[in-house]
This record gives C-alpha cells, sequence and structure tokens, in this order.
C-alpha cells in the first residue's frame, strides 16, 4: 500500500466522525439533525431561558455593564477609557452573521464563542471582548445567556454615550457547541480573493451600477469573502473603489434583510464608536484561538507588536478612529465625512485607508491611550462609498440635516439587526422589549373569539371531509403551510395562514400543486361555520385538514391545538417573505434551486430547520410519499399502489433487493427496474434513494420497513407530523 491509501490525514489516523469524513469527505453529515441536543447542554433539559431571564434584577445588571464601560482592564486597556466602541463590533458581528436566505446566523444561539465565527479574520481580538464580560456572566449565572449579554452590553454601552436605543429583548438561548454545518462558502482559506471567476458567485462580478445583480453572489451567502461579516472594507478585493464597494455593501446588506436607509444608518451610527486598529505589521499577530496553544487558555491573535494592546493594537489593519468624539453619540461622523475632501493612504499594518486631505482644517480624534496625542481621522473604502455613491450620499446628507431622524433610524436599525432572529414580538423578555408592532416581525393578529371545542372540532372535522378534497390535497396544503417554518429566526410556519396571502400563494410550489383550490374551499366552509358565533380561523382549518385527512386514512387519533390566527396582507411584507419560497423541498419531491448542495444536503438542512431528528425526517418521508403529498402531483417516490393511504410501502420498496436502480444522465433522477424483467416499476429522486444508500439513513428506515413496525410507523408518523404542525405554537 502507498503512503496515500494508508492514511488520508496527516499526521496519522482520525477516530470517530472526522475519520470517516477524512476517508470519505463527500459523505452526508446528519448531526446537523441532532445538534444542541439534551445531552450536550450542562443545563437541564427543561431550563427556560425566558424565564430566567424574567427573574433577572435588570436594574442591577444594567449597571454593572454601565460601570464595566470605563473599567479599564491592564490586560486589555479600553480605548479612550471606554469599551463601547469595543462592545458595538462585538455585538453587530454577533448579530451580523445573520442572512434572510435560510435565517442561519445571527446573535440567537451565541454562536460567536464557537469555530469558525470566533476564529474568522473579521472578529480578530473579539475574544478578548468576551473576556472582559465573563465577569458580569459569573455574577448573574444563567439569569442572562451568553446570546443576550453580548447585545445587551453594546445597548448600554451606546445609552451611556447619549444614543436613546429602541429597546431591548432577552430570551436567547445559549448553545453549548457550534452550529453544524452552516454553509459559509466553498473557499478553503480565509480571506481568498474574489476575482471575477471566483466560486463564490455565479459568472462575472460587475460594478457598473451600484444595484448590479444581487444574485451574483451565490445562494445562500450573504458575504462577499470567507471570513467575513459583510463586505472588505478594504474595498472589493482590497481594491479601494468606494462605487464598487457600494455594489458589495448593498448586496449583503440586502441579504441581512436591510434596505438602504437602515444600511447608511448602521454603517454610520456603528462608526460613530470606537476606532479601527491597524498600529503594526500583520505578520507579528499570532494564530486565531482555535488554533491558539494551550497556554492561551481559548485567546488568540496574541500581537508582538509593543505592548501587543493599547495602541499597539492590530485587529483588521485600520488605524484611527472615525470621529473625533469616538465615545460619545452625535453627529460627527457625517459632519466630517461629506464635509472633507479625502485621500487615500497606507495604515501601519499595509492597508489603504482614507484621511482628509491636508490644508482643509479637519479635526483630529484623540489618540486612544495618550490623551495628549492626536491623530487623523480615518474612513475606509466602505465608509467613502456612503459619501461617494449617489443613493446612498443623498440618505447621508438627510441625515445630517436631521440628527433626530438619523439618531432614531440608527436606534430601529440596530434593534432590528440584534433581534431579527428572535421571531415574533411573543418571544420577547424583560422590561424593555418594545411594544411597537414591526413588519419585519411578521405579526399575527391574536385568535378572536372563543376557541373552537372538542365537538366544533369533530364537526369540522366532518366538513372538511365531506367537502370533497382528497387526503392527498389536505396533506399537501397542511404540509406547504406548516413546513415553511425555520428554527433559524423562527419566520414561517401554519399560524396566520400566510399561504393564503401573496406572496405565498403564487410560489410555484403552491401553484402547481394545486394549493389556492384547497384554500378556497376550506374558506367556505370558515365563512358557513363561523356564523353561529364561534370563529375559526383559516390557518386552523389547514392544519385541522390535514390531521382529518391522516386520521381517515390511518384510523388513529392525531391531535390537533386551535387557536391560530390569521395574518393579513397589509401586515405581510412581500419582498421579506420571498426568501422564504421553497426552492427545493425534499418532503415534496420538489427542487428548482441553483443551490451548489446536493438534493439529499438539502432535504437534510431543511429537516434541520424544522428541529427534526433523523427518525422524524425519514418517517415524515416515508408517510408523505405514500399519502401523495408530492407537488405538483410528481409520482417520483409513490412506491405504492395505494396512494392516500398511510403505509410503510415506501420503506418496503426502497429496501426491496428485486428493484434495480438506474441513473438518468444528470444523476438526479433514478428508475427503480425490475432485476428479472427489466420493466419499470417506479421513478425516484436522490431524495428518495438516501434512505437506502446512506448507511445511518438506512439503518433507519429498516425498522420501519419491518413487518413488526407498522404500529410503530403510524405513531412516529403522527408523532412528527403534530411536532412541525405546532412549530411555530409559541
Amino acid at each position: 500500500m502507498n503512503d496515500e491509501m494508508k492514511c488520508p490525514i496527516r499526521g496519522g489516523f482520525k477516530t470517530g466522525d472526522l475519520a470517516n469524513k477524512s476517508w470519505w469527505p463527500e459523505q452526508l453529515n446528519l448531526k446537523i439533525l441532532n445538534q444542541n441536543a439534551p445531552q450536550v447542554s450542562p443545563l437541564e433539559n427543561d431550563f427556560d431561558y425566558v424565564e430566567a431571564f424574567n427573574a433577572i434584577d435588570y436594574g442591577a445588571l444594567k449597571k454593572d455593564l454601565a460601570s464595566l464601560m470605563t473599567n479599564s482592564q491592564d490586560w486589555w486597556p479600553a480605548d479612550y477609557g471606554n469599551y463601547t466602541g469595543f462592545f458595538v463590533r462585538m455585538a453587530w458581528h454577533s448579530a451580523g452573521t445573520y442572512r434572510t436566505y435560510d435565517g442561519r446566523g445571527g446573535a440567537n444561539s451565541g454562536s460567536q464563542r464557537f469555530a469558525p465565527l470566533n476564529s474568522w479574520p473579521d472578529n480578530g481580538n473579539l475574544d478578548k471582548a468576551r473576556r472582559l464580560l465573563w465577569p458580569i456572566k459569573q455574577k448573574y449565572g444563567n439569569h442572562i445567556s451568553w446570546a443576550d449579554l453580548m447585545i445587551l452590553a453594546a445597548n448600554v454601552g451606546m445609552e451611556q454615550s447619549g444614543l436613546k436605543t429602541f429597546g431591548f429583548s432577552g430570551g436567547r438561548a445559549d448553545w453549548f457547541e457550534p452550529e453544524e454545518d452552516i454553509y459559509w462558502g466553498p473557499e478553503a482559506e480565509w480571506l481568498a480573493a474574489s476575482g471575477n471567476t471566483n466560486s463564490r458567485y455565479a459568472g462575472q462580478r460587475e460594478y457598473t451600477a451600484a444595484d448590479a445583480d444581487a444574485n451574483k453572489l451565490d445562494t445562500p451567502l450573504g458575504a462577499v469573502m470567507m471570513g467575513l461579516i459583510y463586505v472588505n472594507p478594504e474595498g472589493p478585493d482590497a481594491v479601494p473603489d468606494p462605487l464598487a464597494e457600494a455594489h458589495d455593501i448593498r448586496v449583503t446588506f440586502a441579504r441581512m434583510a436591510m434596505n438602504d436607509e437602515e444600511t447608511v444608518a448602521l454603517v454610520a451610527g456603528g462608526h460613530t464608536f470606537g476606532k479601527g486598529h491597524g498600529a503594526g505589521p500583520e505578520h507579528l499577530v499570532g494564530v486565531e484561538p482555535e488554533g491558539a496553544p494551550m497556554e492561551n487558555m481559548g485567546l488568540g491573535w496574541i500581537n508582538s507588536h509593543g505592548t501587543g494592546n493599547g495602541d499597539d493594537t492590530t485587529t483588521a489593519g485600520f488605524e484611527g478612529a472615525w470621529t473625533p468624539t469616538p465615545d460619545t453619540w452625535d453627529m460627527t461622523y457625517f459632519e466630517n465625512l461629506l464635509r472633507y475632501d479625502w485621500e487615500k493612504v497606507t495604515s501601519p499594518a499595509g492597508h489603504i485607508q482614507w484621511q482628509p486631505a491636508a490644508g482643509q482644517g479637519a479635526p483630529e480624534a484623540p489618540m486612544a491611550h495618550d490623551s495628549s496625542g492626536t491623530q487623523p481621522l480615518m474612513m475606509t473604502t466602505a465608509d467613502m462609498s456612503l459619501k461617494l455613491f449617489p443613493d446612498y450620499a443623498k440618505i447621508s446628507a438627510d441625515f445630517l440635516a436631521n440628527p433626530d431622524k438619523f439618531a432614531d433610524a440608527y436606534a430601529r436599525a440596530w434593534f432590528k439587526l440584534t433581534h431579527r432572529d428572535m421571531g415574533p414580538k411573543t418571544r420577547y423578555a424583560g422590561p424593555e422589549a418594545p411594544d411597537e408592532d414591526l413588519i419585519w416581525q411578521d405579526p399575527i393578529p391574536a385568535h378572536s373569539g372563543a376557541i373552537i371545542t372538542d365537538a366544533e372540532i369533530a364537526d369540522l372535522k366532518s366538513r372538511i371531509l365531506k367537502s370533497g378534497l382528497s387526503v392527498s390535497q389536505l396533506v399537501n396544503t397542511a404540509w406547504a403551510s406548516a413546513s415553511t417554518f425555520r428554527n433559524s429566526d423562527k419566520r414561517g410556519g401554519a399560524n396566520g395562514a400566510r399561504i393564503r396571502l401573496a406572496p405565498q400563494k403564487d410560489w410555484d410550489i403552491n401553484v402547481s400543486s394545486g394549493v389556492s383550490a384547497v384554500i378556497a374551499k376550506l374558506e367556505e366552509i370558515q365563512a358557513e361555520f363561523n356564523v353561529s358565533g364561534t370563529r375559526v380561523s383559516v390557518a386552523d382549518l389547514i392544519v385541522l385538514g390535514g390531521c382529518a385527512a391522516i386520521e381517515q386514512t390511518s384510523g388513529e387519533k392525531v391531535p390537533f391545538t386551535p387557536g391560530r390566527g390569521d395574518a393579513t396582507q397589509d401586515w405581510t411584507d412581500i419582498d421579506s417573505f420571498d426568501v422564504l419560497e421553497p426552492k427545493t423541498d425534499g418532503f415534496r419531491n420538489y427542487n428548482r434551486t441553483d443551490d451548489p448542495r446536493t438534493t439529499e444536503e438539502l432535504l437534510v438542512d431543511r429537516a434541520a430547520l424544522l428541529t427534526l431528528s433523523a427518525p422524524e425526517m425519514t418517517v415524515l418521508i416515508g408517510g408523505l410519499r405514500t399519502l401523495g403529498a408530492n407537488a405538483a402531483g410528481s409520482t417520483h417516490g409513490v412506491f405504492t399502489d395505494d396512494v392516500g393511504t398511510l403505509s410503510n410501502d415506501f420503506f418496503v420498496a426502497v429496501l426491496d433487493m428485486a428493484t434495480k436502480w438506474v441513473p438518468d444522465s444528470t444523476n438526479e433522477l433514478f428508475e427503480g427496474r425490475d432485476r428479472r424483467s427489466g420493466a419499470v416499476k417506479f421513478s425516484a429522486t436522490r431524495a428518495d434513494l438516501v434512505f437506502g444508500s446512506n448507511s445511518i439513513l438506512r439503518s433507519i428506515a429498516e425498522i420501519y420497513a419491518q413487518s413488526d413496525s407498522k404500529e410503530r410507523f403510524t405513531r412516529d408518523f403522527i408523532k412528527a407530523w403534530v411536532k412541525v404542525m405546532n412549530l411555530d405554537r409559541f
């Protein structure tokens, strides 16, 4: 055997999952379906972060955070004697990983503590910010999560600096492991130059206009380079072109659900505080936390330039403050950006930045750790785009002329940035949670009137089953409504019945599946029933229809909990909801995506967003296939002669050695042929055959295919079905 065959890992064999992944790098990762499991957390299984947060002495906590802002520590001294800018960056980079495509990223799980985020180049030295917060976390314990504390620290600092924040909600739950298998991009190195044909982009990157096709950045990515939160502040691929930079800014902030006004407010407001750090050569900065030696105790980026901290700090490589008052909320960012001409200079770390041209009388910023010294103001290329790109320049000038408007816009945009992934307002906790309804919270009116009784539920089931709607229609529509939910940012789901509103009613997967006809019939039943006085929502009827259909075909009781409300079109942000459109749904054998991941990876990804385990995903696939719930009437994976009847026929067929599977030229569709006669029996997709080809999923499928598992299969399917129907009931 040659060395390559003996060991694929430099330094010797690995064990466990890592060993399998090294031998078979394309192996389907199913660990994402068992993330944040109870056995991972040191807390009790029923620990409630919201309940714990509501019991905190909130006033004392904020007082302690306010004291910390100016309590400079020798091991990591505060710039200007104030940690506000540092904590703003920490909170921004915690929340700013959020992306609209799949709702992943964001502050909600405190994932900045773990790799890869804790070691991204863009998060340089934020490990120190979290260590500064440790005494407060230690004091208040489980009453506040790391996820909450990182955001609240920034809020308190900005309030101390003169900003009136929009509010704060606690209740975010900490994870105790990194979020598994989030696709951050294809690059194998940090900050790899994008170029014009980089695999992160589809086709050429064009900068002829700042509103160039946003889709050139591949789905589902939200940042322009691996290891960045948004854009390269020096300019695209470190080329200091403010107009090209405006393109990248607009694309990346849009993928974080921010419009132009919110974008300008966030950039300007965030850079009102603190400074950049580029005091020395970057080669003197040590390795990131995950690669650091044990004696560093989890800290990284140890800098050997001078003292290594204070005025000798090197982080992103840009040196200086944006304003002459970097610890105060004021208008000096816009005043200086728009008033002076700026020229390119090179920072001590070797990066291009901008400073006021000589002879204009521009103010300077104080040195961060020497009050007797000053240094020129600094802007990055990203900042210059707010001055030179016409759309951003207009907003900047308006904010400069209207300071109160700017303060309100920043406070609201900051709140949206730091709370977007928390979901609806009903999940907010604490005395500073704002009462105002915001359209990006996807508000749903509370159910009006009395909740329907058990007798009325039985009556409604009877009406639905006599309506002429088939089992397949009812199951498909209920699944189409509920399965839009994603646990990443708590959006979507059956509550609100937005499947009857734009844009969901016009999604291809719903139009091709005839959802509108089902909704119309259910609305007729609603109108007839509500005359009696008790009111039932369309949202409840959609779910109830699926439950009734499964009860009819299985003979088993399907639990149903009423009380959902119906959303309105006026309070549905069409553009915002477009990102929830299923371009792929392995549960319904539908695939119209340009996502670079495989069909089976996308199936697992969707299952993870639905909080499903591998057995739950497996049993749902099998049941939905036999119930005929595929989109657009597809027969792929429908391995039964009794469509509409809940059975384990899918598993029996997919494991049957009498069938030989033959792929088409795309390797996406397969024919199941009788091994003896060669006759075509079935058609299937990768989302079907993975349950026979993947060793782990096959082991689960075997359980459900056994002759003694029919009762287990029915019970487990109903349990998993009810779970999905209720995911958005907060």
